[in-house]
This record gives C-alpha cells, sequence and structure tokens, in this order.
C-alpha cells in the first residue's frame, strides 16, 4: 500500500474545495454586547471603536509632560476593557492615548493611572523586554487593512523600548529593530510616556486614510490586561482581528524612497587550544543597505556581513532522535521573514534561514519583501555563501508570493533553489542542486475562532530517485473561550528533501488531535483551570502500520497571584526505524526495527511572576526505551529593577538503562547576568555547563547603542574541558555599526 498518490489527488481535491465551496465566513458574533458583525461586509469587528487622528498645528517636545495645545485638543481613546482575567467589562485601571502627526512622524502621548499605590513592576530596561514581566503599553498597527500584517511598539514603564514586525495576524517578531524614541516620567498616582515614530521608520500603503489600530496595557499589580478595542481573552491583545480603526483626517505622507546605510567593522581575535593551533586575528568591514522603493516595499541588501553579535541559543538535553530547532536570531532575515519561514509546519520547513551562513561565510545577498497593492505580497531572497574546507561554495535563492482571500485567509506560492559548486565530502552538496516548491492555504476567519493551513510540497535533488519526493499537511484549530479543538496531519515522502529547510524525518503519515476545555470559576483564588489531551500517532507510508504513538492527558490551574500548576500522565509507543543511543552519546545503540513501550507522568509548578524573586519548577519519572527515566528542571530569576536580574535554569535527566549503557545522568545549567545600566547600554554573561556533551560556555556580550540603532558591541566566547578547566577554544570580538540616513 503505498500513500503519495493517493495523498496528491486528496490535496487536489481539497485545495479545489477551498477555493470555491468555503462559504464567506458569513458568521455572527456579539461581543460583551457592544457590536455585532456580519462576516463579508468589509469591515472589522472592532470597525465602531474610532479614534481620529489630526495633524499638529505647532511642535511637541518629548518631555513627558502633556501640557501641548495638540495634546490638549487631541481625541482621547479610553475606557480600556479588561481582557484578563476577565474579559465581560471595563477595565479598572483607567488609560489615557493620544495621537497626532506632522510631515516627518506619528506621535503619541500615554497616561497610565494606578489602581494601587505601590512600585510598578519592571523587569529591566533592556529593548523588546518580555512582555509578561513589566508593567507596558503596546500598540498594534496595521498600516494595510488586512488585519495579518503589521507592527507593534511600546515602551514599559521605566522607558525601556518594544518593537516587532507583526504576522499571522497576532505574532510579534522582535529582533526587528527600527529608529524611533520615547519618553517616560513617572509620578505617585501614573506613569506617562510619550512616544515619536518617523513615517520612515515603517513601512504602509499609501493614500490610506483608515488603519487597523488596538492599545494594550499590562498593570501586574491588579493582575489585569486591558485593550483599547476588546478582545475575548482566549487571544492576544496583539490580534489584529479585533483591532479598531485610526481615522486620519488625511493620508499620511508619502515618505517617498528612503535610504539607508549600515556599515560596520569588527576585529576578532581567537584560538583553537584543541588543535593547539596559534592565535589568530582579522579585521573585517561589511555594509548592509536598507531601500525603499515605495512605502510598502523594502529592498535589504549586505555585503559581508557579520552575525558574532548575535545571541547564543540557549542548549538543552538532547534526548530527540532527530536533529533539534533552534530559532533564527540574526536581523537581516527576519523582517517579513513569514513570507519565506512559514510553510509547512514547525517540523516540515521548505526553507529554514538558519542554514545559510552557519557552516560557512556569507559573501553577500540581496531580499526584497513587502506589499503589492492591497491583496498581494511578495519576498525574494538571494544569498550567497563561500567555500570552505568542508563545504562547497552554495547559492541559497527563496521566492514567494501571497495573494489574499477572503478575509483575513491567504494563499501562498514558495519556490526554494540551493546550488553547490565544487566538490564536498556530502554528495548532496557536490555539484548538486535541490528545489522546493508548492503551495499553502492559509485560514484565519474574520473573528480568529477558525485557524489552520493546507499545504502541498515537491522537492527535485540531484542525484535522489524521483518517487516519493512530495511532502502534504494539514492543520485546523477552533478556538473558543472554554473549548479548543486543533487537528494535525502531515505526510513526508522517504525522498523529500529539502537542504535550505528543516525536515529532521521523512517517510511518514502523523495524526494528530487535540482537545482543551477551560473553566473560569468565579469567586475563587482560581483564574482558570482545565483539562487537556492529545493523541500523537505515526505510520509507515509503505504498509500503514504504527510506528510511534504517544497519548497525553493534563490538568492545569492558573491562579490570580499569576502562579500555575501543571500535571500530566502519558503512554508512549516507539518501533525504531533506525539504530539508536538513547544515551545519545553514541555508546551503544538499539537496533532498527525493535518495538519499545512505557508511561510516564510529569508536574510543574510556577510562581507569582511578579515577585522579585520567581521561579519554576518541574519533575517527571516513568519509562523511557528499554529502561526508565527521572528528570526535574526549572528555572530561578531574581531582578532588581530596573537595571538588570540574576537567572539560573537547570535540567538533571537521570536515564536507568541495561548493559551496555547502565545508568547515565546529565546536569544542564545554565546561569545567566543580564545588567541594563540604561535603556541604551547593556552587559550579559550567560554560562552554560552541559554534561551530556562535556562543555562548559561562557559568553559575555556588552552593548552600548550610542545612536539609535547604532551600537558597539564587544563580545567574549570561552568553551572548556568542565573536569579540568583546560580550554577548548575562545574568541574576543568587538564591532561598530552606524546607521547612516
Amino acid at each position: 500500500m503505498r500513500y503519495s498518490g493517493r495523498i496528491k489527488r486528496l490535496f487536489t481535491v481539497f485545495l479545489s474545495f477551498l477555493a470555491f465551496y468555503l462559504p464567506g465566513e458569513t458568521v455572527m458574533c456579539n461581543f460583551s454586547g457592544k457590536q455585532e458583525f456580519v462576516a463579508g461586509s468589509g469591515e472589522s469587528i472592532n470597525s465602531n471603536y474610532v479614534l481620529h487622528i489630526r495633524k499638529m498645528e505647532r511642535s511637541i517636545v518629548l518631555d513627558g509632560v502633556i501640557d501641548e495645545e495638540d495634546w490638549l485638543n487631541a481625541d482621547v481613546a479610553t475606557d480600556f476593557y479588561m481582557v484578563t482575567p476577565y474579559d465581560t467589562g471595563y477595565s479598572e485601571a483607567v488609560s489615557e492615548i493620544r495621537m497626532t502627526y506632522d510631515d516627518q512622524a506619528l506621535y503619541l502621548a500615554l497616561v497610565f493611572y494606578d489602581v494601587q499605590p505601590g512600585p510598578r513592576l519592571v523587569e529591566s530596561l533592556r529593548r523588546d523586554f518580555s512582555f509578561g514581566n513589566n508593567d507596558n503599553f503596546l500598540m498594534f498597527i496595521d498600516p494595510f487593512n488586512d488585519r495579518t500584517t503589521g507592527y507593534s511598539f511600546g515602551v514599559n514603564a521605566a522607558g525601556a523600548l518594544w518593537d516587532g514586525t507583526m504576522s499571522e495576524g497576532h505574532a510579534v517578531h522582535l529582533i526587528w529593530d527600527a529608529k524611533w524614541e520615547a519618553v517616560t516620567r513617572s509620578y505617585d498616582d501614573r506613569w506617562v510616556a510619550e512616544m515619536r515614530i518617523p513615517f520612515k521608520s515603517i513601512r504602509y500603503k499609501a493614500g490610506l486614510d483608515r488603519w487597523n489600530i488596538n492599545f494594550s496595557r499590562l498593570d501586574l499589580k491588579i493582575n489585569e490586561k486591558s485593550s483599547w478595542a476588546p478582545v475575548p481573552r482566549q487571544f492576544p491583545t496583539a490580534s489584529l482581528a479585533y483591532c479598531g480603526v485610526l481615522q486620519w483626517d488625511a493620508p499620511p505622507p508619502d515618505p517617498g524612497v528612503q535610504v539607508s546605510l549600515i556599515p560596520y567593522i569588527s576585529g576578532t581575535g581567537s584560538r583553537d587550544h584543541e588543535t593547539t593551533t596559534s592565535a589568530g586575528y582579522r579585521g573585517n568591514i561589511g555594509l548592509d543597505a536598507k531601500i525603499a522603493p515605495s512605502s510598502s516595499l523594502n529592498l535589504d541588501l549586505t555585503y559581508n556581513p557579520d552575525f558574532s553579535q548575535a545571541e547564543v541559543d540557549q542548549q538543552i538535553t538532547n534526548l530527540d532522535r532527530f536533529e533539534l530547532f533552534f530559532p533564527e536570531k540574526r536581523q537581516f532575515f527576519l523582517e517579513n521573514s513569514d513570507l519565506f519561514a512559514n510553510f509547512g509546519s514547525d517540523r516540515i520547513r521548505p526553507f529554514f534561514s538558519r542554514r545559510i551562513g552557519l557552516d560557512a561565510p556569507v559573501a553577500g545577498g540581496a531580499r526584497l519583501s513587502g506589499k503589492l497593492g492591497q491583496d498581494w505580497r511578495i519576498g525574494i531572497m538571494d544569498m550567497h555563501t563561500e567555500k570552505t574546507i568542508e563545504n562547497p561554495s552554495r547559492n541559497f535563492f527563496v521566492a514567494s508570493l501571497q495573494r489574499r482571500v477572503f478575509t483575513r485567509s491567504n494563499i501562498t506560492g514558495i519556490f526554494v533553489n540551493q546550488q553547490s559548486f565544487g566538490d564536498s565530502d556530502d554528495y548532496l552538496l557536490s555539484h548538486a542542486y535541490n528545489r522546493t516548491g508548492g503551495l499553502q492555504f492559509n485560514l484565519a476567519t474574520r473573528d480568529n475562532f477558525w485557524t489552520g493551513h493546507l499545504f502541498g510540497l515537491v522537492s527535485l535533488t540531484d542525484g535522489v530517485e524521483p518517487d516519493s519526493r512530495f511532502t502534504q499537511g494539514m492543520e485546523l484549530n477552533y478556538n473558543r473561550q472554554r473549548l479548543m479543538l486543533g487537528f494535525r496531519q502531515y505526510y513526508v515522502g522517504e525522498n523529500y528533501v529539502a537542504l535550505a529547510g528543516y525536515v529532521p524525518r521523512t517517510d511518514f503519515f502523523q495524526v494528530n488531535p487535540r482537545v482543551t476545555v477551560r473553566f473560569f470559576p468565579a469567586g475563587s483564588r482560581l483564574e482558570q483551570h482545565g483539562i487537556t489531551g492529545q493523541l500523537n500517532s505515526y505510520f509507515r507510508p509503505s504498509d500503514g502500520n504504527i510506528t510511534e504513538s504517544e497519548s497525553r492527558v493534563g490538568y492545569y490551574f492558573t491562579f490570580h497571584n499569576l502562579s500555575r500548576i501543571d500535571f500530566a500522565v502519558n503512554h508512549n509507543f516507539v518501533m525504531l526505524r533506525q539504530d539508536f543511543d538513547p544515551t545519545n552519546k553514541g555508546q551503544s545503540y538499539l537496533a532498527s526495527g525493535t518495538k519499545y513501550e512505557w508511561s510516564g507522568a510529569t508536574f510543574s509548578y510556577r510562581s507569582d511572576i511578579r515577585r522579585l524573586f520567581r521561579y519554576r519548577l518541574a519533575a517527571g519519572a516513568g519509562g523511557y526505551f528499554n529502561g526508565n527515566r527521572i528528570f526535574f528542571e526549572g528555572d530561578i530569576n531574581y531582578r532588581y529593577q530596573p537595571y538588570g536580574s540574576v537567572s539560573m535554569f537547570f535540567s538533571y535527566n537521570d536515564l536507568i538503562l541495561p548493559q551496555p549503557w547502565d545508568r547515565n545522568s546529565f546536569w544542564l545549567i545554565g546561569p545567566k547576568f543580564d545588567i541594563t545600566f540604561t535603556n541604551t547600554l547593556f552587559f550579559t554573561t550567560f554560562i552554560q555547563y552541559n554534561e551530556q556533551f562535556d562543555n562548559l560556555n561562557i559568553n559575555a556580550r556588552f552593548q552600548w547603542r550610542y545612536k539609535p540603532v547604532s551600537d558597539i558591541f564587544i563580545v567574549y566566547t570561552d568553551n572548556y574541558f568542565p573536569e579540568t578547566m583546560r580550554a577548548r577554544n575562545r574568541a574576543l570580538v568587538f564591532k561598530m555599526t552606524y546607521w547612516f540616513n
């Protein structure tokens, strides 16, 4: 029995059904008794929440004092709605938002009154602070009116900045930084902020006099999250589906063609003690350029880029049979990254930008991304890496084209090509090409209750058999306050290859139903509690036999003091399809074709995150392949607000296995010192001891943002053998960037 042909036919039929028969989202909704809408009308859910913005007549000084005449005459967004812990009434905390603009920038004035006296909660002064650990304000804007893409800007109560791009109607990508400024001022009963965002720092559709917008406030002292336009509590306040309207008195000015040049200089000193090589020193220069050919398109160019300042990955103990996933942290790849990275699923990605430049220097590249009209988006990227001893020179090309359909859904096509030039020990990288292409339908209803996607992809690889080169998948989610349902189904052919992507396993058919039932008791210490369950099963396409299955049932309790308890029981079955060392240390292997079955239980507790000292603890016990596993893990954090925090995560795994493995225990410990002297001067030291891989790593990073989006970095990294503290390798990097525009 072969699934490949049937899957292709099923995908074609289902896509045709979606294109021609999916109803036009004629859903009726009534929220908090405030508005009722008929989908298909072209208006957003909260379109009757309108804030008028008028051009300023004089000038405004950013000083945290709201006394200019343009502020006094501006419309006020107030009467915020509570989102959590309840969404059935107005917020107890009074908030006021005013907006105006001139020819160069958008201005905001914010006033947030306290309900309870006492210090406001602030984690640090670091840019892109953790949302849930700070009293803060966030703004979400959709300047294209597609309720899917946009920008977020915000400040915490101590003046730290937050900015990011938005995709998928709710996801905020914080690696993106823009040139803008804010000033905050604290009073006994309130905190005040003024913000200035230049028009040239964002992309938007010229000529529109209505943008979608919403404002969010988090007041941790009273455990209350609120928003100007109401949002159901099962969704984040970042949900663009629930934005109100920013009505301009005239369309904002077209910023015209914008050009920014960002050169850098760097110097590196390094030594590899394991190979006893002498110290090496290297200087480098490079250039990034950002060109905006229109108000909604962005062209990024890079020559000889250097990513040495990127944050180090947090390590994990690897007990998985497949390659681990670590997120992209390099800023060049992240603006409009959903056009390239959001295809497939979290473990079936036709394109994964971390494949570029981590094993070879990047010579240069270009990327064009943004909007084409109201309903089209485009993304094109071409990057070239240099030849190294291990790898040939390679070119990475990816292109995507997205068309909006219905209200918030879209159909997107992607094509990825990796071309190698030269010889390599790896056959696939030697004189080889790998090409992947396909279509994806992304579903998001007007009210966001239904979301999901359906995709089909085909690969073409030099030297790989043409059979079973197809992958297909679908996901459908239904999310209401008390009930959340989900279903995933994926298929990956045996010969599907995505060298520029992330596909850790092939030749499987997967089915994964999930359910969560939530309860919101009144007059209780509990904010909510609920039961969760899922079944995740893998089948071998050639004969339909099950090769892996996990069933899991859990219960959780979330308290009004923001603490949380989770516990779960699980049952696992695995039939190995290749040899596997359960310790991942290469000691010995369980044979392919052998079967294992076990059960286990886990428990976790998270303390009140508002405390200066907070922690999370988790533990579990049960079977593990042909033996047993006991683990505990957690993280603890003490903050000295607003100047930073000291934290430590830890993980201990005890594997009790028969001979020849016997008993193996792995510690992973990572203390971190995060110091923010000001909102432009930061110092971080991250130490990670990994017993599984016999390594102690130290990474220290100093950053001074001496001008807006212009930085000086000093990064020191060191690796040791833990037993003897003998050095393995170390490096010291200096890097300076400057933004000309």
